[in-house]
């Protein structure tokens, strides 16, 4: 049985994956999306989208990728929930790609990966209850939630320093915990901490549990890691800084990814090291992770499929 070779498969479902999808569905590439473990993303994580254009009353994470699916659909995308657990990349110009979805083969002239980055957690119980209720893992995201309110940060890195002055323009107070007794981030960042008044830092300290009625966050419970000694911090949100990492384990060895596992693409495309093969959204964007910015790079993604496949003929 001659097996099928579709021009276009789009492994992922957040904003760059659908964008993706609508746009290679309107070229009449026929995409079919694998949406993987997380339909949606983690936008499907986040409450309220109220800075996505075009949604003025703001609009749920779950619901807009909804919407996004439903427009893809519309131009006939179809969409697998199933993942793909492996990939055999071809090195030739107009060679043709493997994916598996467990045993399924799918065999494609074009892959457009838009696989996401995993924010990662402490580990703790009460990030999963206290998830959507006051745990973010997003400043720009979340933090108009908590305007005049008193927030922790928790993390060292450029991303914390980054988030902590972000919310500070917008909340009471920011309370970092940062577990050593310096910093990480760049000396730039740490300037901008430091010249903040209505930030804290508090050094050696940890995060160990969070307190609150109706899984809604009231307090911090943390513990400075040299005396032993517990405390609690009366705060409203609490925003997890300690960085993403990309969904690209499948892709080692095959293309190039950068130190910290994103996938290197060509500056100005979506390009990636192997021919028929482009990278959109957060997988490849460990900067701006915005799903408007998510979008309109899966938007590049499909256009430069569609140039790479008119150009084999």
């Amino acid at each position: 049985m001659e097996q099928n070779i579709l021009d276009c498969v789009i492994v992922g479902s957040g904003p760059s994956g659908f964008t993706a999808a609508i746009y290679a569905a309107r070229a009449d590439l026929k995409p079919e999306l694998y949406t993987g473990l997380e339909p949606g993303g983690q936008l499907t994580t986040t409450t309220e989208v109220d800075n996505f254009p075009g949604y003025p009353a703001g609009i749920t994470g779950p619901e807009m990728m909804m919407d996004l699916q439903k427009q893809a659909e519309r131009f006939d995308t179809k969409v697998h929930y199933e993942m793909i657990t492996k990939a055999e990349f071809s090195k030739e110009n107009g060679g043709v790609h493997k994916l598996y979805a467990g045993n399924k083969e799918i065999l494609a002239k074009t892959v457009i990966i838009s696989t996401g980055a995993t924010a990662k957690y402490l580990g703790l119980e009460d990030e999963k209850k206290y998830a959507g209720g006051g745990v973010s893992a997003c400043a720009t995201c979340d933090g108009f939630f908590y305007r005049g309110k008193d927030v922790v940060v928790v993390g060292a890195g450029d991303t914390a320093a980054e988030e902590a002055t972000y919310l500070a323009k917008l909340t009471r107070k920011v309370t970092m915990l940062v577990r050593k007794d310096v910093f990480r981030a760049s000396k730039a960042m740490i300037h901008r901490v430091e010249n903040t008044p209505n930030i804290e830092v508090k050094f050696n300290h940890e995060l160990i549990g969070i307190e609150g009625e109706n899984s809604l966050v009231e307090r911090a419970v943390i513990i400075n890691n040299q005396t032993q000694e517990t405390s609690t911090v009366d705060v409203e949100g609490i925003f997890i800084a300690i960085g993403h990492k990309p969904n690209t384990d499948i892709f080692v060895g095959q293309i190039d990814l950068d130190e910290n596992g994103y996938i290197l693409t060509e500056k100005g495309s979506t390009r990636t090291n192997l021919p028929g093969v482009f990278a959109a959204g957060d997988v490849q964007d460990h900067i701006y992770r915005q799903a408007i910015t998510a979008a309109g790079s899966g938007c590049m993604a499909a256009m430069d499929a569609e140039k790479y496949l008119a150009e084999l003929h």
